[in-house]
């Protein structure tokens, strides 16, 4: 660079201003929207009975890709679609909740992998990401961070959504850029999070377009839908009643029957077979089709509502003058999810740790599926016909499970609107597409750092070509793996093992193989073969071979090994900046704490708060002391005219500690105390003094506290409540000087080793 004259003089001085990264002329807004947990055939425009006009005119406007491919699972996918990386080579192999030490399964993308909107900013965009994240390690979710894998840290200049799995639709665990923050509105209120999402969505296009309308932006609009809860206002439900009555094999039938004469499946295709563990509709007693067929209504309006808030977002961009310079991507993370398991479940965590739904009670609360009361999810016969005709589901290597809609638009852009396009692509080949749009190469170095190589291949002779349905397959490789379930796609064939992942139960239900050494390897032509039916390993087994040798080399290439391993692989948890602490002391004014920094509560605990009870006027002091998730899981302890009460919401039932008398007024210690072993108690004190206790059966966990990035609230709660006694936020009305919660077993106290053995173990 020439040297720049400056002199003591303005006249005598040479001025040099900075210059600022601007896109090449014509670079196209984008809007990608990432569905969750919707299958192949759960949207309108690929088949289903469910109404998605708006991703439907979007479809007619545009592109539907039919052999779009993704990892299986959520935070896997999304390390895909913004690196343009596979997932194990950025460290994603798994979920953010089972991050590893292993190269493919830390959870944390490196460095060498800039992701999409880092780029695209860099370029001379703006950037934004609204709704799931679920690329932040859980152990980071706290207020204290770290905030480099939080979305302003890679690279969006806001964002506003939730950081972790999944969250309740009506009280959600939000964050605003790097803040945690209450939603804008109460359930009461009639606060959704979809709604919410999609006009902070058009309100950051707003404020970005109003500022600099000839800048282009980047929004990343990721919706908690249509992943369990399925939750929507009965107004959405009311059209679906009755409708799924005939079950999944009918519905499944007539989905299919809409494909083929949409021609969103080759007229050739084979509809697969209903596998065995799939029970047959009229096999079921009539109570049981009539709760099932209820879970599957809650859902088509959970999607149909979902659609109608994307179509206000849609119409936005219509209205301002943008949608033909904008690219619209809705895709799904994966293919539709049988994490309910055979029944159903009104709390869908209690699935994950195998807790059977008992069916009369459920038909009991059929009413609540759907609305504040219920964590619902469907039983996997809908997940099964959701993927229609495509074998299997979610987390599986199979088409069910790395198969989903892929809608693509940009207006007059696109060579030939309404069209279906059949070539194989990938989850990474969109973050190569945006970038060839946009006319922005990928940088050999960020921030010092050499980038690794890009796996993903633009599509954008297919989307804007005069030729687009006969370009040439861009991708003749690709490899699966999620859990330990493994596939590869090569030229044309597709070989896929038969293992069965040891989670959510399946292997109570599912055949196939439990070990890798007893893998079997099937093999199917997909040029021929579109729904992956008919196996032909035994007829090509030069063809397995050569394949299953070749995902051994992607494996390898990839970082896929060590195989995930459960529950073997949990012991390499990757553990966090600090751990948690053996005791710590919080007082009431701030935000939420997150569950991944309170001290352990595994191993026994006591929490202890000092209040001051004032005199008694009209009414007893009364409200939250401390209080995490709801009442689908969660604990908390507060007073109730008066009286301290423990409150603990496990995943079969409520348990309900009170002391008998009120408390008086004056300073006093209030004390609830968890007490392991072979028979677990809860016990709650004042100073000291015992005034009740429970048994308290089961392990203390709560998973979904740690999967929607659920934390503490001291002295007032918010959302839904633990139970019944009271409404958030039931703020404390005495003084509430502060709570302690420490580790351990309080019964081994007296013993210095005991206590030293018990906080040990509960780190």
């Amino acid at each position: 660079m020439d040297r720049q004259v400056i002199s003591s003089r303005v006249a005598a001085s040479q001025p040099r201003f900075v210059e600022y990264a601007v896109p090449p002329t014509g670079a196209p807004n984008v809007v990608m929207v990432v569905l969750d947990d919707v299958g192949f055939a759960q949207l309108g425009c690929f088949g289903a009975t469910i109404a998605t006009p708006h991703i439907d005119r979007l479809a007619q406007q545009g592109l539907r890709y039919n052999r779009f491919h993704v990892t299986s699972v959520c935070s896997s996918t999304r390390a895909a679609l913004h690196t343009g990386r596979n997932h194990h080579a950025v460290g994603m192999g798994v979920t953010e909740e089972a991050a590893l030490g292993f190269p493919g399964y830390t959870g944390r993308i490196p460095k060498s992998a800039a992701m999409l909107a880092r780029i695209l900013r860099d370029g001379g965009y703006n950037t934004m990401s609204v709704g799931k994240w679920h690329m932040t390690p859980k152990t980071d979710y706290s207020s204290a961070g770290p905030f480099h894998q939080w979305p302003l840290g890679v690279g969006f200049e806001r964002f506003y959504g939730f950081l972790g799995a999944e969250t309740s639709q009506w009280a959600p665990e939000l964050v605003r850029d790097n803040t945690h923050v209450d939603p804008p509105r109460t359930p009461e209120e009639g606060y959704h999070l979809t709604e919410d999402l999609v006009d902070e969505s058009i309100r950051m296009i707003q404020d970005q377009q109003q500022a600099e309308a000839r800048k282009p932006f980047f929004l990343h609009l990721a919706t908690g839908a249509a992943h369990a809860p399925h939750q929507v206002t009965e107004e959405w439900v009311e059209p679906y009643y009755g409708k799924f009555d005939d079950g999944w094999e009918a519905w499944r039938e007539q989905v299919f029957a809409n494909q083929v004469a949409a021609g969103v499946v080759p007229a050739d295709t084979i509809l697969t077979e209903r596998p065995a563990w799939v029970p047959e509709w009229s096999s079921l007693p009539t109570e049981q089709r009539r709760l099932f067929a209820r879970y599957m209504e809650v859902y088509a309006g959970f999607v149909t509502h979902t659609d109608h808030h994307l179509g206000r977002l849609f119409d936005y961009l219509e209205q301002r003058g943008i949608a033909d310079d904008t690219i619209v991507m809705v895709l799904s993370d994966n293919g539709a999810s049988a994490e309910g398991g055979v029944t159903g479940t009104l709390n869908e965590a209690a699935g994950w740790l195998g807790h059977g739904e008992d069916v009369e009670a459920s038909l009991e609360r059929i009413d609540d599926i759907g609305g504040h009361d219920a964590y619902n999810h469907y039983p996997f016969g809908w997940a099964w016909a959701g993927n229609t005709p495509l074998r299997l589901w979610k987390r599986h290597a199979w088409l069910g499970g790395v198969r989903t809609p892929l809608v693509l638009g940009w207006g007059a852009k696109v060579a030939d609107p309404g069209a279906v396009r059949g070539q194989f692509c990938h989850a990474v080949d969109l973050f190569s597409t945006v970038l060839d749009a946009a006319g922005i190469a990928v940088p050999a170095t960020v921030d010092g750092v050499a980038q690794q190589p890009v796996d993903g291949v633009s599509m954008l002779a297919s989307i804007t070509g005069p030729e687009g349905a006969d370009v040439p397959e861009h991708r003749g490789l690709q490899y699966f793996e999620m859990m330990g379930s493994r596939a590869i796609y090569a030229d044309g064939w597709k070989a896929t093992t038969d293992f069965v992942p040891n989670q959510f139960g399946e292997r109570e239900t599912l055949t196939g193989s439990f070990d890798f050494d007893t893998d079997r390897w099937s093999l199917f032509r997909l040029t021929d073969d579109f729904s992956e039916a008919v196996d032909v390993a035994d007829e090509h087994p030069e063809t397995v071979q050569r394949l299953e040798e070749l995902w051994w080399a992607e494996a390898g290439r990839n970082q896929v090994l060590p195989l995930f391993e459960f529950p073997a692989s949990m012991a390499h948890m990757h553990p966090g900046a600090y751990p948690q602490p053996a005791a710590a002391t919080y007082t009431p004014g701030g935000g939420p704490i997150q569950e991944s920094q309170l001290p352990s509560t595994l191993g026994g605990f006591d929490l202890t708060a000092r209040i001051v009870v004032p005199e008694a006027t009209t009414h007893r002091a009364e409200g939250i002391i401390a209080a995490i998730g709801d009442a689908h899981g969660g604990w908390g302890c507060y007073l109730l005219d008066g009286r301290l009460v423990a409150a603990f919401a496990m995943l079969d039932g409520l348990v309900r500690v009170a002391c008998d008398e009120p408390i008086g007024p004056g300073e006093h210690e209030v004390t609830v105390q968890y007490v392991p072993g072979a028979s677990p108690r809860a016990r709650v004190l004042v100073d000291g003094v015992e005034g009740g206790s429970a048994p308290l059966p089961g392990l203390f966990f709560f998973p979904n506290l740690s999967t929607a990035a659920t934390g503490m609230f001291i002295g007032r709660d918010r959302g839904l409540p633990l139970c019944r006694d009271y409404r958030a936020p039931f703020p404390f009305t005495g003084e509430l000087l502060d709570v302690t919660i420490t580790s351990g077993n309080p019964s081994a106290r007296a013993d210095d080793e005991t206590l030293l053995r018990s906080a040990l173990a509960s780190d």
